[in-house]
């Protein structure tokens, strides 16, 4: 395959149909989602704080801990992946350290936002905002960090909840002239809400955010596509499916002290094995064990 047919995030966001991003935390949940034939996943900072910190979102997580992350799951999977990097973890200097940092690490767009700190998630009440010049600098910061322009540069407004919606769609215009390449209306409230914020800001792909019982009520890609948005994440929702997972089981073998009851829910262990390609891992060792080399006398060799 040459350049010329590598199909970047930023071509498929040009075309049909929207890209539909799930939620990831781990390299785990990104080789399962990709198993599953995902080709774009979303690294979310809240799923990251809900399960490593097991705390809310609340901005607790460091630039370093999701950069860790980021390259464990860059080292396991080839999907494009979109890192949330909540308010860059600082001013404009430290957004481009963070594009840099990032980028290296395997990201193929890093999605930063307008909140001020104490920041939380977009759909909890009492956010608070940068001024949108700020935010103008921040994303030029990103821009010319970047060392190459396919990985791109996602701009989130949540002045919605704090501003109204003219407002966000004013600051969301500002975002695109200051070089941002994907637009993101945080927490419409309503169907029609959502529908409104494509004819209000071309030239540049629209993310929507579905999130299980949030502000923004549920609606499938199909229809988002339909109103204009070229990308559709799901963060959380990995979290949520196995918490609810995770509850069932431990109350199970709390009642019966035996996994027994669940086992028709769980993969065995031969499943999870070939899942996470213990037998290709094995297979792929045997090629380096110390009787398979040669012994010559060449030096770096062995005698």
């Amino acid at each position: 395959m040459t350049t010329a047919d590598v199909v970047t995030l930023r071509i498929r966001l040009g075309r049909r149909p929207i890209v539909v991003a799930p939620g990831i935390y781990d390299a785990f949940t990104a080789l399962v989602a990709e198993q599953t034939g995902f080709t774009t996943l979303y690294v979310s900072g809240a799923a990251i704080s809900y399960t490593r910190l097991g705390r809310p979102d609340l901005g607790l997580v460091s630039m370093s801990e999701v950069l860790e992350t980021l390259a464990m799951i860059h080292d396991r999977v080839d999907a494009d992946l979109i890192v949330d990097a909540d308010t860059g973890y600082g001013n404009a200097l430290n957004v481009g350290r963070t594009m840099r940092l990032f980028e290296r690490a395997g990201a193929s767009a890093i999605q930063i936002e307008d909140q001020d700190f104490p920041k939380r998630c977009g759909h909890l009440d009492g956010k608070l905002l940068v001024p949108a010049a700020e935010m103008a600098g921040k994303i030029k910061a990103a821009v010319d960090a970047r060392r190459s322009c396919e990985t791109l540069v996602i701009a989130r407004t949540d002045a919605i909840a704090v501003e109204g919606f003219e407002r966000a769609i004013e600051r969301a215009e500002l975002y695109r002239e200051a070089g941002a390449d994907v637009l993101f209306v945080e927490a419409p409230q309503t169907r029609a809400e959502l529908a409104r914020i494509p004819p209000r800001l071309g030239g540049v792909p629209l993310m929507a955010n579905m999130v299980e019982g949030g502000k923004t009520p549920p609606i499938a890609a199909g229809e988002l596509e339909g109103m204009g948005f070229a990308l559709v994440i799901f963060p959380g929702g990995i979290v949520r499916a196995l918490a609810r997972t995770a509850d069932e089981y431990y109350a199970s073998l709390a009642a019966h002290g035996t996994s027994e009851p669940f086992r028709s829910r769980m993969l065995d262990f031969t499943s999870l094995n070939e899942l996470i390609g213990t037998p290709e891992m094995l297979a792929l060792g045997k090629r380096y064990e110390s009787s398979a080399l040669p012994v010559t006398g060449k030096r770096g060799t062995r005698r």
